[in-house]
């Protein structure tokens, strides 16, 4: 099967309490990609300046990541900066530069449009909704959002999530769409919409999925060291559906599976700044801490 991304692909600035880095590789379209790329073949779409380095596209590439949906336009490439404290479930934004991807209206390519898993990152619903006229009849469709577009674009949200399989969201946006302070309720709520599945990320307290009137709760993995968490939920996103495009199939115990490849991989990212500890990564490191994850929640 392949899947097709479309989101932002960025230079990121990021400080935590372990250290800074400046213009290195981020963006939700690119956490995604690589780390669905262990999984799946992946197909991108996005744009970035005539700034971006070459070798990051070269990266994305030795990952098998299809990159012909990726323009270089004149300009500059989306820029984002912002710090962590030792809190590092928030971030402060420092800054925002847009620029290219101020503009973006994706254009999904004729090769793209028969890609069987769509993830819609985190872009305008009415983009992600352009998209979805672009694609012929994908098995499975997930998107995420963010507050800005859920206080900006509320009703166009709320239509775009009737048009999807599963949403993914943190446990703030969840709140927040719903106006619910229970994030059981507030799953639910969301399914109510149209969603047959809804996963709501509570960073380093796991994930929630809900789906068939049932409620699976994942531990998240218990991590002695957090380096970086830009670029997690996205990352999660990229296991979880890599995993449900490898397997074929959707049906909620391979969910449930996906759940937990979704923390596997956040886990592995947030170890170091931007792809840095990805890029190293292999395929029986991926095998062996999600088997280290049937410990974690198992009980006689």
């Amino acid at each position: 099967m392949s899947i097709l991304v479309v989101g932002s692909v960025a230079l990121d600035t990021v400080e935590t309490p372990f250290g800074k880095r400046e213009r290195t590789l981020g963006g939700s379209a690119t956490f995604f990609s690589f780390s669905a790329s262990f999984f799946d073949r992946v197909n991108m779409v996005a744009v970035v300046g005539n700034d971006f380095p070459p070798e990051h596209i070269e990266l994305l590439k030795s990952r098998g990541i299809d990159t012909r949906g990726l323009r270089v336009l004149d300009g500059k490439t989306f820029h984002w900066a912002g710090a962590y404290g030792y809190d590092m479930n928030t971030a402060v934004t420092h800054s925002t530069c847009l620029n290219v991807f101020e503009n973006f209206k994706p254009e999904i390519p004729e090769e793209y449009r028969k890609s069987d898993c769509v993830f819609l990152a985190n872009i305008d619903p009415e983009l992600q909704m352009g998209v979805l006229g672009q694609i012929e009849r994908p098995r499975l469709v997930a998107c995420d959002t963010m507050n800005f577009w859920i206080d900006g674009k509320r009703d166009a949200l709320l239509k775009l999530l009737g048009m999807v399989d599963v949403a993914i969201l943190n446990e703030a946006e969840a709140r927040q769409i719903t106006r619910q302070p229970n994030l059981v309720r507030a799953g639910r709520m969301i399914r109510e919409w149209g969603p047959a599945r809804v996963v709501i990320k509570k960073g380093e307290h796991g994930a929630l999925l809900f789906g068939d009137d049932r409620i699976f709760a994942a531990p998240a993995y218990p991590m002695e060291e957090i380096i970086d968490p830009t670029g997690a939920g996205d990352t999660f996103a990229g296991g979880f559906i890599g995993h449900l495009s490898r397997a074929g199939n959707a049906d909620w115990n391979t969910m449930r599976q996906a759940v937990i490849y979704g923390s596997v991989m956040a886990s592995f990212n947030v170890e170091d700044f931007s792809l840095d500890r990805m890029k190293t990564l292999t395929e029986k490191e991926i095998r062996d801490r999600y088997r280290e994850f049937v410990p974690l929640s198992h009980f006689e």
